[in-house]
């Protein structure tokens, strides 16, 4: 149960800053977002706040924001049609009623000859029951909405919609939700150093392993070590180099505990590591330190060295030297997660960090349907100084979400056999 908690709380956080990315810049830009989503599929949750539908959906395989002008923006009133106008007190359309009018017994029924709600924000048309037939003017506040089965709509006046926004100002929404993630790690990685501290350098034991030569040689975490078989000692390193090339042998450590010198005799145990290779352990690790304004670049390093590390796995697996059985999808980062909980916290919480980094060079890939996807085509509207048909390259995003939710599929599938069968 902890183990499904922890994954819950991890892809939300990941999906929930991702996404807290697009709706900032998007909202800065007087974009109006229409819902932010945590999940997919049926609404769990959900609740409205300054025009924007928050919901938490029932699938955790994603999330979205659903900005104004991105999909087909609104039904489209043409001549001919019977709607329902309720006006306010300044005479301006409030209320577009597009069904079930007898509901609605204060609504003047007009029939439309002309209608625009996203430029002129005008509706012209013959109101029925007036005894002379002449076609009216009716102006639609900014702050309208269609109603439509009982639910209400607001309209999207095209300075609010997305393609009416600076190239600028659109790159940014997109790009603001694989920054995010990267600020997220960065966060994550502070944190840890303040709470747990930081790997340091200096020639102090640290945290020591219940079954490790160390501890049953006697020494303690906090000793400083002077000496290892006569060779002074300044770093951590230097003792780490001379237990690593002395398996099995026996090795007498000169430390200092509490004012008093001590020599303890240490013998480390073999491990073998990747190469074939065999090296001395006795169980400790490195000491550590707590400074906050350490922990502000030990944040910055972290993220740094996991997104080198991240970038050279992937170009191995574009190299071909890893196949698709290494990439993992929800129920693989689910048994990761349960694994690396077993280690603890500060675990687990590095682990969401490396996590939150990999969504964000994933989503920046230049792959349609992701976020690299569209940066791609703003790059390319730069260029030519003129957008891509929009029914062109919404094809482009549909064909590669299609091959996208196929890779799902497939490397889900690949996780159930390596993991369950």
């Amino acid at each position: 149960m902890s183990t499904v908690i922890a994954f819950i709380i991890i892809f939300g956080a990941l999906v929930f800053f991702h996404e807290l990315g697009h709706l900032i810049f998007a909202k800065r830009a007087g974009i109006l977002c229409r819902e932010f989503a945590i999940g997919m599929g049926p609404k769990v949750f959900s609740f409205t706040k300054n025009d924007t539908l928050y919901t938490i959906r029932l699938l955790p395989i994603g999330g979205y924001v659903r900005m104004a002008g991105e999909d087909p923006e609104m039904v489209e009133i043409k001549p001919g049609y019977r709607i329902g106008l309720i006006l306010n007190s300044n005479n301006e359309v409030e209320k577009i009623i597009l069904n079930n009018k007898d509901k609605h017994p204060n609504a003047r029924i007009v029939e439309v000859e002309y209608a625009d709600i996203e430029h002129e924000l005008v509706i012209k048309g013959y109101v029925e029951g007036e005894e002379e037939d002449r076609l009216e003017t009716f102006p639609v506040n900014r702050r309208a909405v269609l109603v439509e089965d009982g639910a209400e709509t607001l309209i999207a006046p095209y300075d609010r919609q997305f393609a009416s926004k600076t190239l600028w100002q659109r790159t940014m929404a997109i790009f603001a939700g694989p920054m995010m993630n990267f600020v997220l790690a960065f966060v994550v990685f502070v944190i840890i150093a303040i709470l747990q501290g930081m790997p340091s350098n200096e020639p102090e034991l640290g945290q020591l392993t219940e079954d490790g030569a160390a501890i049953h040689a006697g020494l303690k975490e906090g000793d400083v070590v002077h000496s290892v078989e006569g060779a002074e000692i300044s770093s951590w390193q230097d003792v780490v180099e001379i237990i690593r090339q002395n398996p099995e042998n026996e090795l007498d450590f000169q430390i200092e505990r509490n004012g008093e010198e001590l020599s303890i005799p240490v013998t480390p145990k073999v491990q073998e590591v990747e190469d074939g290779e065999n090296i001395g352990v006795i169980g400790v690790y490195s000491p550590m330190e707590k400074n906050p304004l350490k922990a502000v670049v030990y944040g910055a390093e972290e993220t740094y060295l996991w997104t080198k590390e991240i970038f050279i796995i992937l170009g191995k697996l574009l190299s071909g030297q890893f196949t698709i059985d290494a990439l993992s999808g929800p129920v693989g980062i689910y048994v990761s997660v349960d694994t690396v909980a077993q280690s603890g916290i500060f675990y687990l919480m590095k682990w969401a960090g490396v996590l939150s980094i990999n969504l964000g060079i994933m989503n920046l890939l230049p792959i349609p349907a992701l976020d690299g996807g569209r940066l791609m085509f703003f790059a390319i509207e730069g260029i030519r100084g003129k957008p891509i048909d929009r029914q062109k390259e919404g094809m482009v995003h549909f064909i590669g979400f299609a091959l996208l939710m196929l890779l799902m599929l497939v490397v889900t599938w690949n996780d159930i056999q390596r993991f369950f069968l």
